[in-house]
């Protein structure tokens, strides 16, 4: 059973940083593109970076220059450092890997979302 499990969410003031994680755990053939994505309320799911195993990253503007997404290849793990955070940030954020449990079979996982609240 393959699960994806984020980490690292909370409260922060505007200007502030948080680190998020993500631990992808089971048994699986590899891990292809992972990606962050993130839910504010009353507002569909938008996507905010992704890399791909080679670590080719893309962001969405409203965080360039601000969130780094980076991965650990070795122990399955993905990173968002989010800084200079703002309140438009507040949102619940998931993990999303495309995961191979075989050689012949890959799919898109999701983990169960970590809350960040930017505010004073």
């Amino acid at each position: 059973q393959v699960q994806l499990v984020e980490s690292g969410g909370g409260l922060v003031q505007p200007g502030g940083s948080l680190r998020l994680s993500c631990a992808a755990s089971g048994t699986f053939f590899s891990i292809y593109d992972m990606a962050w994505y993130r839910q504010a309320p009353g507002k569909q799911r938008e996507l905010v970076a992704t890399i791909t195993r080679g670590s080719s990253r893309n962001y969405v503007d409203s965080v360039k220059g601000r969130f780094t997404i980076s991965r650990d290849n070795a122990n399955n793990m993905v990173y968002l450092q989010m800084n200079s955070l703002k309140p438009e940030d507040t949102a619940i954020y998931y993990c999303s890997a495309v995961i191979a449990a075989t050689m012949a079979s890959a799919k898109n996982y999701w983990g169960q979302g970590t809350q960040v609240t930017v505010s004073s």
